[in-house]
């Protein structure tokens, strides 16, 4: 089953990048504004080449890596302390109900006014957008927790952190990983945005660079570049996901089938 899906999504891939070579070529759109794709993937190559692509690639990753981090580790604590204390949790659920659907993009003026073009801007922005991912899923996941098994933990003379380590964690896990993955995405997002708005170093400056200079094969090139980024992001957070829950039921059947 597994090699069939490979061999259908490979052809889907290949039927995809025959047409938008041939769309072009045809002339239905302009090559002016959608290149074939063999220029797209010269362009790729001479890319590939430019030490300033690797740079701002470098620069991408750093600001994505590093809001990550924070955005995780900041909404794994919050969430587990908010939950397990209630009176924590009343008194920040109007506050959390509030700032959650603020878009990360309006924060953009405020992140220029504060740091500029720096690398603050982005994490500020990625921070702000991964962290209500992970903070609104380690909530759900302990609150999932069975308040028999804590009552039994308690009984049986374990303490806070064995409580914690033993039956909050294990149930919260899955939540959590569900969290970071979204994470992931949403902080790479974030992070090409606000390079592409903001004009800090990264992908995304070159990408409005490329597109100001009416240099559009590159152009498209690095699009295709931040898309794959993002695909080897998903691809290697289900992997750290399937990992972490090797024990978790819904992995064993998934790896079963």
């Amino acid at each position: 089953m597994k090699a069939e899906n490979a061999l259908l999504g490979t052809a889907g891939l290949a039927g995809f990048l025959v047409l938008c070579e041939a769309v072009p070529r045809l002339g239905i759109v302009s090559e002016d504004y959608f290149p074939p794709v063999t220029r797209i993937a010269d362009a790729l190559v001479t890319e590939f080449g430019d030490q300033a692509f690797w740079t701002a690639l470098g620069d991408t990753l750093t600001g994505w890596g590093l809001g990550l981090v924070i955005a995780v580790t900041a909404g794994i604590l919050a969430g587990v302390v908010i939950s397990v204390v209630p009176f924590l949790r009343e008194t920040t659920a109007s506050t959390i109900e509030f700032l959650r659907p603020i878009p990360s993009v309006a924060l953009i003026p405020l992140a220029v006014l504060l740091y500029g073009t720096e690398l603050q801007s982005v994490l500020l922005l990625v921070v702000y957008a991964s962290f209500w991912q992970v903070l609104i899923q380690t909530m759900y996941g302990v609150q999932d927790v069975d308040p028999v098994a804590m009552e039994t933990a308690r009984s049986y003379g374990l303490g806070t952190w064995a409580r914690v380590r033993h039956v909050l964690w294990p149930t919260a896990l899955p939540y959590v990983m569900t969290g970071v993955r979204l994470a992931a995405a949403v902080a790479l997002i974030l992070a090409v945005t606000a390079e592409l708005v903001i004009g800090a170093p990264g992908l995304g400056r070159r990408i409005a660079v490329a597109q100001s200079s009416q240099a559009v094969p590159e152009m498209y090139a690095l699009v295709v570049v931040t898309g794959v980024l993002g695909l080897l992001i998903n691809v290697g957070a289900r992997t750290v996901e399937r990992r972490a829950l090797a024990w978790h039921q819904s992995v064993r059947g998934e790896v079963a089938v």
